[in-house]
């Protein structure tokens, strides 16, 4: 099997080595006692038919049991034996597994977490009892007004991008998958060319990327993968044209809630995020953003309020969601309005531009300390965009951005004249009988 190896240009140094299969490790040493494996597959609900929505997510529940050589709830026992921790996540866009083991422990479980994932027995009696697991998760997130109002933001923010569709899928739908139809789901998407590998922590990059290696010609020839089918998405959505609102109640409230939305850039076009990442801080990240400021503090119209920028890869959404009494809503509203056509009007100062800036890129740095931070970081954004760069410039990006960057951005992406709009108010259960 033949190999690339190259260095990743930057203060921080990423090894990376690319095996002739396209499976792609990356590799860097930090001083800390501790090792981050973390194995990410470019497979999330995006991918998905409609039929089978939410099925990457229940696959991620059936990895951890067993596969032939481990019976269910043996790595879970060998992980915590040796003092570590493991988890998953699963989005629209990927799912990753992850542990964290002391460095004399690495060579021992990293194999393990790579046959769990790669050759995972996925045995139907486990299969019907996760389904009542995920079922029940479903069932939660329903129950949770701050996750009802997202999705149905999110139903609107998309009219055609899966985006638009639950990460968990719907009560429905899984209660008809059968286990079949997940093995089919794992050989097409779970293979080689469709995996990142990263390993952070105080052992030399040579070793971890040897250690993958070795495990992974063990679990090779045991794998049935198939050629992944081609998905075609959708184009970007274009810009809202008008206030599209949705306004539902919700008993479990006590205040109501708002959430304004744009359709913005996602990964696909990163070089135009940043500026987004800078408006959504100027807006509503901490105490002495314009929002929480205005709105919260000197006129108390708000008990909460904040902003962000969320670049999924095909297509990103910016959001501002606050926390209110009814009555405060319109005004609210037109507040926010107000401050976005401020933004487009009036460049910020360079000096209110610098001090944005700094904490912006210092909250991505001290995010970045930890092994897990940084195999978290390389994983993500190599197993999206191919490259770990935008994992290492990220503040270089902030700090070049120019007042006329900012205002141009706002002008481009943030109208104060379109937008989604979804309100939930407060109501007694009474009332909804």
């Amino acid at each position: 099997m033949t190999t690339t190896f190259s260095q990743a240009p930057s203060s921080n140094s990423p090894t990376i080595h690319r095996l002739s299969n396209g499976l792609t490790i990356i590799a860097e040493q930090v001083p800390v006692e501790a090792v981050n494996l973390n194995i990410w597959f470019k497979v999330g609900s995006a991918v998905e038919p409609d039929e089978i929505n939410g099925m990457a997510h229940f696959l991620e529940h059936m990895m951890f049991k067993g596969t032939p050589h481990l019976q269910p709830g043996e790595f879970d026992r060998l992980v915590e034996q040796h003092g570590g921790m493991m988890n998953a996540g699963t989005s629209q866009d990927y799912t990753h597994y992850y542990i964290t083991v002391a460095p004399q422990h690495f060579k021992k479980l990293a194999p393990s977490l790579l046959e769990l994932v790669s050759n995972p027995s996925l045995p139907e009696e486990e299969f019907w009892r996760e389904q009542q697991v995920v079922l029940e998760e479903i069932r939660r997130s329903d129950d949770h007004p701050m996750r009802r109002i997202y999705t149905r933001a999110m139903e609107i923010c998309f009219e055609s991008l899966p985006y638009r569709r639950p990460v968990l899928g719907s009560a429905d739908i899984i209660s008809q998958l059968i286990p079949q139809q997940m093995r089919q789901f794992h050989r097409q998407w779970y293979h080689p060319a469709n995996m990142t590998v990263t390993a952070v922590g105080n052992l030399s990059p040579e070793t971890m990327i040897q250690t993958v290696m070795d495990a992974w010609e063990q679990i090779a020839p045991q794998c049935q993968s198939s050629q992944p089918t081609n998905v075609s998405f959708p184009a970007a959505e274009p810009p809202f044209s008008k206030i599209v609102r949705r306004e539902e109640s919700d008993w479990q409230l006590q205040q109501a809630q708002l959430v304004m939305f744009w359709r913005v850039p996602g990964l696909n076009c990163l070089e135009q995020t940043y500026a987004l990442d800078v408006l959504a801080a100027i807006l509503g990240q901490g105490r002495v953003s314009r929002l929480f400021r205005q709105l919260r503090e000197e006129q108390q119209l708000v008990s909460a309020i904040a902003a962000g920028n969320s670049p999924q890869k095909l297509q990103g959404n910016f959001s501002i969601s606050a926390r209110l009494p009814v009555d405060h809503l319109e005004t609210v509203e037109t507040a926010i309005t107000d401050e976005i056509a401020r933004l487009q009007n009036e460049p910020i100062s360079q000096e209110q531009l610098n001090h944005i800036q700094t904490k912006v890129a210092n909250r991505f740095i001290f995010a970045n300390e930890t092994p897990s931070d940084r195999a978290l970081r390389y994983g993500y954004f190599f197993s999206q965009l191919g490259e770990v760069d935008p994992a290492i410039n990220y503040p270089d990006k902030i700090y070049q951005l120019t007042p006329e960057d900012i205002q141009t951005a706002a002008q481009t992406y943030l109208s104060s004249e379109a937008y989604g709009l979804v309100v939930m108010l407060p109501t007694s259960p009474s009332s909804t009988n």
